[in-house]
């Protein structure tokens, strides 16, 4: 039996079928032309990032949360992992994934050091932080051989569990300095040195191969106090985006994000074609940043920012409260679709009817500024006429397709079978692992037309 595809809305056909099949014995392929539409605010691994459980005012689909070192580790090899746990399940349960960070020393939190190392003798130094209204914080001797042992131990051990675990998005390397975010300003004669760096690197190196690991500062060579990183298999994250990230010139302003990916050399730079680049929005610019006049000439622009890091999620705050300004909400639903990737289907080819088969080609480009960093597996689906869909395997992957490559092609074959119903609907979809996450929603006017998650590619009838 052979069959054509019928128009559906948003869907221009090439009618290839027919009139060279007639005259040939041969049935062509339909060329089928969808039409762009920007994609999902809340796609996932990608947009602004809130605080756990504080976001329900803007999409989202991550959240960050982040626990102390004391809480999950009880001594050198051994772990208490139910205060992480519930944390991820808190967030999964609302179908988000999450990116985490574990601390060691935290401005206003004494005690987060394991007991098990005082116990043991670890120096532990007692000052005020500057700009904190005078909070104090206990920073540990980093170059103590123990709390190196512990700090190997911990990351191996949070690898070997959480590795690939579909509740975590990204997690930021954390443990070393105020936050964990590799600094001990104003006491920088406190923080670890390249060595201890260094194991911490090799370990999370060892430990991770699925999850994407961020670190805070890019680093080449030649960095007077911070290890070597630029070659590594990281991430960097810019907690003061849109405050400190372009570069100005100024050479008081070095330490700046885009002046250290520029400095740490050319690996840095193209570290976002292969490693994911987050972040938080400067606190002083949350909200203002997506206003037509941030009112602060500080604040940087906000698109030249996402497009000059290809930063794909930022942690924000300003967005997630209530009775945010209409024309606010709207300028920053813009923005934030621009962060990250955007996958759209220009074309699909089905081909003819071959003994109940069908070979699906499709092709995929990416619309954004940054590539997708994990491998999830896209699939075909037939949707008949009673609402059940059938899923077939679909030959495609995400990774390393960049901002302005050719199409990348995806292929398939969907079998129909000899009983055909009236109609078929053909989709594409890529499942989130997490079950009960947001799949990947392209950039198409069919997407989720005849089926939440599913964008629709053409309808197949007798």
């Amino acid at each position: 039996m052979r069959t054509t595809l019928m128009i559906v809305p948003g869907v221009v056909l090439g009618l290839l079928v027919g009139w060279q099949g007639e005259a040939t014995g041969q049935v062509q392929p339909t060329k089928i032309a969808l039409e762009y539409a920007p994609a999902a605010v809340d796609n996932p691994m990608k947009g602004l990032v809130p605080y756990a459980g504080q976001g329900r005012e803007f999409p989202h689909s991550l959240e960050f949360d982040y626990v102390s070192l004391s809480e999950v580790m009880t001594g050198y090899e051994s772990f208490d992992w139910e205060p992480l746990e519930r944390r991820l399940d808190a967030i999964a349960s609302r179908g988000n994934q999450a990116v985490f960070r574990v601390f060691l020393e935290y401005p206003g939190r004494l005690g987060v050091i394991p007991e098990f190392l005082i116990r043991d003798g670890l120096t532990v130094h007692r000052y005020v932080v500057a700009d904190t209204d005078g909070k104090e914080v206990e920073t540990p001797d980093y170059e103590d051989e123990r709390l190196r042992r512990a700090l190997r131990s911990f990351i191996s051990a949070l690898g070997e569990r959480y590795d690939g675990d579909p509740r975590l998005g990204f997690l930021t390397a954390g443990l070393l300095g105020h936050w964990g975010e590799w600094h001990t300003y104003p006491r920088s004669e406190l923080f670890a040195s390249k060595a201890v760096q260094e194991e911490v690197l090799d370990a999370f190196e060892g430990a991770f191969s699925t999850t994407p690991v961020l670190l805070r500062y890019p680093a080449g060579d030649d960095h007077d106090r911070m290890a070597s990183n630029a070659a590594r298999g990281f991430g960097y994250h810019d907690d003061s985006f849109a405050w400190a990230t372009l570069d100005t010139g100024r050479r008081e302003d070095f330490w700046f994000f885009v002046p250290l990916l520029k400095a740490a050399g050319p690996k840095a730079l193209e570290k976002w074609k292969t490693h994911p680049i987050g972040g938080e929005i400067r606190p002083e610019a949350w909200g203002k940043v997506f206003d037509e006049d941030p009112g602060d000439d500080r604040i940087q622009n906000f698109r030249t920012c996402v497009e000059v890091t290809h930063a794909s999620w930022l942690l924000d705050s300003g967005m997630s409260r209530r009775n945010v300004p209409e024309s606010r909400r709207r300028r920053a639903d813009d923005a934030v679709r621009g962060m990250g990737y955007e996958f759209h289907v220009p074309t699909v080819e089905i081909g003819p009817d071959r003994e109940g088969s069908r070979t699906v080609t499709v092709e995929i480009d990416n619309r954004g500024v940054a590539p997708f960093y994990v491998d999830w597996t896209p699939e075909f689906g037939l949707l008949g006429e009673d609402g059940a869909v059938i899923t077939f395997p679909c030959d495609g992957s995400l990774i390393g397709l960049l901002p302005g490559d050719p199409p990348r092609q995806w292929t398939g074959t969907i079998a129909t079978g000899s009983d055909e119903p009236s109609q078929w609907t053909l989709m594409l979809r890529i499942p989130n692992p997490l079950p009960n996450g947001n799949p990947i929603r392209f950039a198409n006017a069919t997407q989720d037309a005849d089926r939440p998650g599913w964008l629709t590619l053409g309808t197949i009838t007798p």
